[in-house]
């Protein structure tokens, strides 16, 4: 997998599963979707649906598939079953819609706990211990890449990248921020490149924060990393609020959308929560014009 040139992530799943009427409420949120053939379809026919919106990289359904998140609904000892189902929903969508292009299935490894709670992360050995499974379980279902995505601290961020990294396959780690630009855990993204890098990683980024704030951090990424050093990008159409909950950005519009991703210094863009075929449609259209 190279990324000497522009690449088109997918965009969202789980808020895309719930617009289309899948259940994605807690304690299994998207992988729901696995749990039967209804849900499976549906989540293929998303993911032909980004292929055909021009996505080079399909992210497999694997965000809340590692035993933890499963505890809750007892089903902590299908973590490796609904891994590999998740895997091949992919391969068969990417089957299903023929191109020219190359397409990529990319693994999701997400924090083993809230991604947007820091405090609650475990210590070290546990996550050395449930990390290193989940990476195994996606290396025997054979993803291309692993996409280690809305990391909420620098020291998780680094004992996934070093059990990822020594496999071989590419590792991309993205990271989720405040509004100041600072990872959640109050670390800054510079620190974050600087212990990253050494470990062999093919890009590094920001995902799962509102569009038009991406372009800082990313700012400070680049001035961070090597010239030229792939960044990954891919924002939500809006933000939580806790007086009025979900509000909607400018972003929400696929148009919109383009116009904050052409600000960020990016080589892979795609779409995080909220985000649907129609964004990374125009994000193809608009990137590839400009190419």
């Amino acid at each position: 997998m190279k990324f000497d040139s522009l690449l088109i992530l997918d965009g969202a799943t789980g808020t895309e599963l719930n617009r289309r009427g899948v259940d994605t409420g807690l304690p299994l949120w998207s992988a729901n979707a696995l749990m039967g053939e209804a849900g499976s379809r549906i989540l293929q026919d998303i993911h032909e649906d980004y292929l055909r919106a021009g996505a080079d990289i399909i992210t497999a359904n694997t965000f809340r598939t590692h035993r933890r998140a499963l505890i809750p609904s007892g089903n902590a000892d299908r973590a490796f079953a609904l891994t590999r189902r998740a895997v091949e929903i992919a391969r068969a969508a990417i089957a299903a819609v023929p191109s020219d292009r190359t397409r990529y299935v990319a693994g999701s490894i997400s924090t083993l706990e809230d991604c947007y709670r820091p405090d609650l992360a475990p210590p070290d050995d546990e996550l050395r211990a449930e990390h290193s499974e989940r990476v195994h379980h996606l290396l025997e279902c054979g993803v291309d890449v692993f996409l280690i995505e809305t990391i909420n601290s620098i020291r998780e961020a680094v004992i996934i990248a070093k059990l990822a990294a020594i496999t071989g396959t590419p590792v991309i780690v993205s990271f989720v921020c405040d509004r100041d630009g600072k990872i959640l855990s109050g670390e800054n993204l510079s620190s974050a490149a600087h212990a990253l890098l050494p470990l062999g990683i093919s890009a590094i980024g920001v995902n799962c924060g509102p569009t038009p704030n991406l372009a800082r951090p990313l700012e400070e990424l680049k001035s961070a990393c090597p010239k030229d050093f792939p960044l990954i990008a891919y924002g939500n159409i809006g933000y939580a609020d806790e007086k009025i909950g979900w509000v909607n950005t400018d972003a929400e519009n696929p148009s919109a959308y383009c116009e904050h991703a052409l600000k960020w210094p990016a080589r892979i863009v795609g779409g995080c929560c909220g985000t649907t075929p129609a964004h990374i449609a125009e994000l193809n259209r608009i990137f590839h014009a400009s190419a």
